[in-house]
């Protein structure tokens, strides 16, 4: 029998620091998330910064396919919600884009400005928005803390309208924080400012999935024990109470690159999300 301790939650969620060559990490993303950015808007296929919300940030871009759109992809990123903003990922809607479907990148108040339950709200406030401009199904993805707030998406207190759950076909969380309790004895929660009602309330392996709720839950081989374990944890729990749920561990990745799937149309978490 394995017997796992953790003694250390701080490195338990460090990335960075456990990838080699991690601070490479996310500047990275800068150049080819501009290059799709420019290509689409010199073809008239991209609505940047698109109004959802009344605070600062509370903006989306929407990119679109030739012709119109099969519906309606929203990423949502991560950055344990207090870094990053859209314009990071942007070349992430690639593989969706290529099939056909519109994709929609919000960005969002971050911690400490915005609680967890504040962002959650946001978020669906944007996927409400960005369903407005595009017809069909919707599938939802997000990476690390972005999977945490698209699970919230289709848990049963979630803060989207019921025609817009009618629309929601699927969710894909990449690397998602489900459970966030060990989050509490971190020191990002010093911007985080998570007390265990928040934790409770807002983590979707301690919520139950809306009706008819369909997750993936997909994760790098590479990644750090926890990102594994709250891969496999939502997955189990949403099985056992009625979801029909997956979780897909994909080999060589690390918490990084296991987004780069997306930019392909034809990679296996881009035919997962659309399926």
């Amino acid at each position: 029998m394995l017997e796992r301790h953790i003694a250390d939650w701080d490195n338990a969620y460090s990335n960075g620091a456990n990838i080699a060559g991690g601070d490479r990490w996310p500047a990275a993303w800068v150049e080819p998330a501009q290059a799709f950015r420019d290509k689409l808007s010199a073809a008239g296929r991209a609505r940047l910064d698109v109004v959802y919300g009344g605070k600062p940030r509370n903006r989306l871009d929407l990119f679109l396919p030739e012709g119109a759109p099969k519906g309606l992809v929203v990423f949502v990123h991560g950055g344990y919600w207090m870094a990053l903003d859209k314009s990071f990922w942007s070349h992430l809607a690639k593989g969706s884009v290529d099939n056909g479907y519109a994709v929609a990148m919000p960005s969002y108040t971050l911690c400490p400005e915005a609680s967890i339950a504040d962002i959650v709200n946001e978020i669906g406030a944007a996927v409400a928005a960005a369903a407005g401009l595009v017809d069909g199904p919707i599938m939802l993805t997000g990476h690390s803390a972005g999977g945490q707030l698209v699970s919230r998406m289709v848990s049963a207190t979630t803060p989207l309208p019921p025609a817009v759950q009618a629309r929601i076909r699927n969710v894909v969380s990449i690397s998602g924080l489900h459970d966030l309790r060990p989050l509490l004895t971190t020191g990002m929660n010093n911007t985080l400012h998570l007390d265990e009602a928040d934790a409770l309330s807002e983590s979707p392996a301690l919520l139950r999935p809306m009706p008819n709720a369909r997750i993936t839950c997909w994760v790098g081989g590479g990644e750090r024990g926890e990102f594994l374990r709250q891969n496999a944890l939502l997955a189990n729990i949403w099985t056992g109470l009625g979801a029909a749920t997956s979780a897909v561990v994909e080999p060589d990745r690390h918490h990084f690159n296991v987004i780069d799937g997306l930019a392909e149309a034809n990679h296996a978490l881009t035919r997962t999300l659309l399926g």
